[in-house]
């Protein structure tokens, strides 16, 4: 691996060979319970054979159909799918690679149909690593440092965490009070293309977004003719029980960005808007080589197939009632777990020092390595100081591999129990 560019950052030091379901085996023959789903990517589980059959089939047609030199029939194929899933009046699509890229596009089609030019960001946000996209994520440092100067047009309004001062109704008001002072000191609204959020945050510690709170900035943006655009590229495929976190709440966005989840682990991401607001977007002033690539569409499909299967969406709300009253479990034998939150499989434990409140990333990372070394159990923390541990396991995941995780997490608590009240 001495080739390999050091940049990245390693949560293990494992080297796979094979995944099936919520397992991926190792060159030494492990096998590890995947509660990371490649970053809440492999919807169905690794490998699913019906997402391998598809691809294998697509591979020998067609492995790549450039979109600006002929039109595969998977784009019309997955189009209209989407625009069966998605919330009502979001029916044209746009195929890139990521979610960086889909972040990018979708904040680029909302510049061109307002004409406008700034845009609206949450603390705690993670859009992605592209120079846009870090200039829009403020959940860690650690994502922008050494990058700057990074894109202008860019401002930051607050997000009601979970924990915190007062209770979360008061903090709902302040963060509308704040986004409104934000429009009158910092970026007016005839300045400001698109308010942009995660229904749910993800790097920023698996936090759900009030549906008060998406009320609230719903009534900003109609009053002011601003873009809502819903980053749904780690919450979106059935993560949060339902295809898309925003059903939950009853919003209608004017854009949503899918990525993540929508292909099992192939790569491939959209923007998906209204007709009228793609109809803005001048013909030729975005594009991409690979977007819409036909085993990308063929994958995504056959995942839809799967997720759109009796019990599927079921399953993911059973087992995430299981995780969550496990956590809570948990958390009463050991205050340091001061928070379980988080629809569907998309949960969060958040650990505090019960004597003062403050985040004790230190006994996460503790967590963690138990759960890994003794348990052969792979999860990921989040948030700004590293003191939340994030599930997010394949959506298939049984009861069973449930309650082995439970276990596992259960054990690795109480084995790093320093000091608690």
């Amino acid at each position: 691996m001495s080739h390999l560019a050091p940049v990245w950052f390693k949560l293990t030091d494992l080297e796979v060979v094979s995944g099936e379901g919520c397992w991926v085996t190792t060159t030494s023959g492990d096998r590890y319970l995947d509660f990371t789903s490649g970053i809440a990517v492999t919807s169905t589980g690794h490998c699913h054979p019906t997402v391998v059959a598809a691809i294998q089939e697509q591979a020998a047609k067609f492995i790549h159909a450039q979109v600006n030199c002929y039109t595969h029939t998977g784009l019309g194929k997955l189009g209209a799918t989407l625009a069966e899933l998605t919330p009502e009046g979001i029916d044209t699509f746009f195929f890139a690679n990521s979610g960086a890229e889909a972040t990018e596009g979708a904040v680029k089609l909302a510049k061109q149909a307002t004409g406008r030019q700034n845009v609206i960001v949450f603390a705690g946000s993670f859009h992605g690593r592209t120079h846009l996209a870090m200039a829009m994520t403020t959940s860690k440092t650690s994502y922008r440092a050494g990058h700057s100067p990074l894109p202008s047009g860019v401002f930051v309004a607050p997000f009601p965490t979970s924990v915190g001062l007062g209770t979360q109704e008061e903090r709902i008001d302040q963060c509308l009070w704040g986004l409104k002072h934000l429009l009158l000191s910092q970026t007016a609204p005839a300045e400001t293309a698109a308010i942009i959020l995660e229904p749910v945050l993800g790097e920023g510690g698996y936090e759900p977004a009030p549906k008060r709170f998406l009320e609230g900035i719903m009534e900003i943006c109609r009053e002011h003719g601003i873009l809502f655009i819903a980053d749904e590229v780690q919450c979106g495929f059935g993560r949060t029980g339902s295809f898309f976190a925003v059903e939950q709440s009853g919003i209608i966005p004017d854009i949503l960005v899918m990525a993540k989840g929508i292909a099992s682990g192939f790569p491939i991401s959209a923007i998906g808007s209204t007709s009228e607001i793609m109809a803005k977007w001048p013909t030729g002033s975005h594009g991409g080589t690979y977007g819409g690539n036909p085993i990308g569409c063929a994958a995504a499909l056959a995942t839809i197939d799967v997720m759109r299967a009796p019990g599927f969406m079921e399953n993911v709300v059973a087992r995430g009632e299981q995780l969550r009253a496990g956590l809570s479990k948990i958390a009463v034998e050991h205050p340091v777990i001061c928070d379980v939150r988080g629809p569907g499989l998309m949960v969060a434990a958040e650990f505090r020092d019960p004597e003062n409140g403050s985040p004790d990333g230190a006994r996460v990372a503790a967590v963690l390595a138990h759960c890994r070394d003794e348990a052969n159990l792979l999860l990921m923390n989040a948030g700004t100081y590293g003191n939340v541990i994030r599930f997010m396991p394949p959506l298939v995941v049984t009861e069973a591999e449930m309650e082995m995780a439970l276990t596992a997490v259960g054990k690795a608590v109480a084995a790093t129990a320093f000091s608690e009240s």
